[in-house]
């Protein structure tokens, strides 16, 4: 079996594809070839996209170089809500084998949609991604991401089984079970929430293992950000190497981009299938390689859904590449919307006051508190009783018993509420204070 160090050492030419070391100007030659067809795809297919297109005077065959791509409008999490469920998808339904959907401000979910030739690239930049990260064909892959519409267990598992790995299909929760099994299965990839990971470590502990003794090698860690001190802490408390995969479902799901175990020094963009640009969010301006903006994708491959300068909303910057040709993007330092994410969950806080204001109990005054306790995100809401339910115990208890279940429900995820007196919570002259991040930082 491949040993942790040799893992750790740049792989041979005959394990990468040709792409991943050619020059600047080969990926760019390719990168507008695709990229003509992938404008020309959407423009033919899309109509809302071509409707932007034409208010902005710009058509496809103006494309003559990447530098070109600017004039082209941006897509937005909007676009998609807009045209739900399907009105972005740029094929017959007939050629959609398969959806999947992230969550959305007002209920609704962003759907995404995929061909054969899609899944099957899909699959291949997770393969690619699974090798760059030190796997190997053999190697047994543990994955714990959730399986279903969410894309990470489903994209982990094609792009394992593709590499050759013989895949664990856990999925996510029953934590002492998939300590057990990983105990016992021995496998030398896990791929999961850096945050769960973690929790898992906590959790061997207590059940009496020591986590160094766990036969993993390496972790594939995704889905929500994370800091180069919590990466430490894994390598330390677990005996592995923590390698960042970057990825979205808008633009295909995970594998996106994925770093390379031999520097760990920022995840690798697979720019033969995504071009991507860094902007000035606020005047939507490209900036140049090297500086931090918004993060926008397009898709130079994609038939089911391409999608055209995509505003990922991540704050980040372009790098040169080092173990590969292609570009690096930088830890992600931010978000330029609200939304945060809560264990792998998208979450925006609209949609936890969209069900606070259904609550003819409660004022329409909230605040949600984000904090870590060992490791794993917690979510509190706090909200307060208008005054003619001041003082109801009953009341109080069943505002927080139904409001934990209606975000639960519909957002996806656990939280604590706190019920307070009318009156009890900050008011603001100017932009209400939704959001208190207690979480540490990096």
């Amino acid at each position: 079996m491949t040993t942790s160090l040799d893992r750790r050492s740049p792989p041979p030419a005959s394990l990468l594809d040709p792409i991943e070391t050619a020059s600047r100007d080969e990926i760019a030659a390719l990168q507008l070839s695709r990229l003509s067809w992938s404008l020309r795809h959407a423009y033919d297919n899309v109509a809302s996209f071509r409707q932007r297109c034409q208010t902005r005077g710009v058509h496809p065959d103006d494309l003559k170089s990447l530098d070109d791509l600017v004039r082209f409008p941006f897509t937005t999490k909007d676009d998609l809500r807009q045209t739900y469920p399907f009105g972005m998808f740029a094929v017959p339904m007939d050629q959609v084998v398969r959806v999947h959907a992230s969550s959305g401000t007002t209920g609704r979910p962003t759907v995404v949609g995929y061909t054969q030739n899609d899944i099957d690239t899909w699959a291949t930049v997770m393969a690619r991604s699974i090798r760059a990260a030190g796997g190997r064909r053999g190697d047994r892959c543990h994955i714990s991401y959730g399986y279903g519409l969410f894309t990470g267990g489903l994209g982990a598992h094609y792009g394992a089984e593709r590499l050759g790995c013989t895949v664990i299909p856990m999925s996510g929760g029953q934590t002492e079970k998939q300590i057990r099994l990983m105990f016992d299965f021995q496998p030398e990839i896990i791929m999961v929430t850096p945050s769960y990971m973690l929790a898992m470590a906590d959790a061997m502990e207590r059940m009496g293992y020591d986590p160094r003794t766990c036969p993993l090698k390496i972790g594939i860690f995704g889905a929500e950000p994370w800091t180069g001190a919590m990466r430490a802490e894994i390598e330390d408390r677990l005996g592995i190497d923590a390698i960042d995969i970057y990825g979205l479902s808008e633009v295909i799901g995970p594998g996106v981009a994925c770093e390379c175990i031999e520097t760990k020094d920022g995840p690798h963009v697979w720019e033969d299938h995504f071009y991507p640009e860094v902007i000035d969010p606020a005047t939507g301006e490209r900036v140049p390689d090297g500086e931090i903006g918004e993060l926008v994708f397009t898709s130079l491959t994609k038939e089911a859904l391409p999608v055209v300068r995509y505003r990922t909303r991540d704050l980040t910057r372009l790098l040169p590449g080092t173990a590969r040709s292609f570009r690096r993007i930088g830890k992600i330092t931010g978000r330029s919307d609200d939304m945060l994410i809560i264990r792998g969950v998208n979450v925006f806080p609209t949609q936890i006051e969209e069900l606070v204001l259904r609550d003819g109990r409660l004022s329409p005054h909230y605040q949600i508190e984000v904090s870590r306790d060992k490791h794993l995100d917690q979510v509190t809401v706090n909200v307060e009783l208008r005054p003619d339910n001041a003082g109801d115990g009953s009341v109080a208890e069943a505002v927080s018993r139904d409001l934990q279940h209606h975000i639960k429900s519909l957002v996806g995820i656990t939280t604590r509420i706190r019920v307070l007196a009318p009156e009890s919570i900050e008011r603001s002259m100017g932009k209400a204070r939704r959001v208190i991040d207690l979480r540490p930082k990096e």
